[in-house]
């Protein structure tokens, strides 16, 4: 009976519950499932691009294997209580993850060229959504990266942390970063328009982005009005989380909470930029 009284009460609370306070629930359910399948469209396509991110696994190959272990050789950057090459590795995945975000923008124009974003764009779907989850799915690139990194390291003998939470804190971090730059790059391509420029603009971001940052060297070797650009470059606050979540260890320069505020403001504030301009790309 009082089982009965209190579906009753339940019942007649949900009926009187003012529109109000449930329409911004469904708003919210609404935008994460469209975001969900936008980002599980564009995970499909990994599928059929097993060969690309093997050959991604080049690159940090060659930074671990070859620039790490000959600086590590001449012990001429001072890491303090790390070894140069615990201490590059997060770089190195910080890095990688980047040069595959970077370059992400560049679908849209395909798809637009293919007209897969006209057909998006009538949609009810949100823009922003349509923003993250693009992003959602750079991100899940990258935590490819991370396995390749990891494995690398291992193979090397750096110090890996291999607490499942700092684990998981990696992987935040990972989509982060992918998710951020990767919503950078869908700003780029809607301001040029075309894949030419596209490109020449992300091959001149990626190395300014990676040497003005804290990935292979610590911030405090740097030049004074280095520093400064360092400090308000996001992929600084990448590295420093990454670096001490990923090593036995690792510290935190800035804080791991300012590294994930960052990063997660950042991408906000970017995924609802190339959530205005993303109908540009077909103007």
């Amino acid at each position: 009976m009082r089982l009965q009284e209190h579906d009753v009460r339940r019942s007649d609370w949900a009926n009187s519950a003012p529109s109000s306070l449930l329409k911004p629930l469904t708003l919210v359910v609404n935008f994460g499932c469209k975001t969900l399948v936008i980002a599980e469209l564009e995970a499909r396509k990994l599928r059929h691009e097993p060969i690309d991110l093997l050959t991604r696994a080049i690159q940090p190959a060659l930074w671990l294997l070859i620039f790490g272990q000959v600086f590590a050789r001449t012990r001429a950057i001072p890491t303090g209580n790390l070894d140069y090459l615990d201490f590059m590795s997060p770089g190195v995945l910080a890095q990688s993850v980047l040069f595959i975000a970077i370059f992400y923008g560049i679908a849209i124009i395909w798809e637009r060229d293919l007209g897969i974003t006209h057909k998006l764009l009538v949609t009810p779907t949100p823009r922003a959504a349509l923003v993250l989850g693009k992003a959602i799915s750079a991100g899940l690139r990258g935590l490819s990266q991370a396995i390749i990194v990891y494995l690398l390291a291992l193979l090397l003998g750096v110090k890996v942390n291999w607490n499942p939470l700092a684990l998981f804190g990696v992987v935040v971090v990972v989509l982060l970063g992918a998710g951020l730059f990767a919503t950078f790059s869908l700003i780029i391509a809607c301001l040029v328009k075309t894949r030419e420029r596209f490109m020449g603009i992300g091959q001149v971001l990626t190395m300014p982005l990676f040497f003005a940052s804290n990935a292979i060297y610590p911030i405090s070797l740097m030049p004074g009005w280095l520093q400064v650009i360092a400090r308000v470059n996001p992929l600084t606050y990448e590295v420093d989380a990454l670096r001490a979540l990923m090593l036995v260890g690792g510290t935190s320069t800035y804080g791991l909470g300012l590294d994930l505020l960052v990063l997660l403001v950042a991408m906000i504030l970017l995924v609802v930029v190339a959530g205005k301009l993303y109908p540009q790309v077909i103007i």
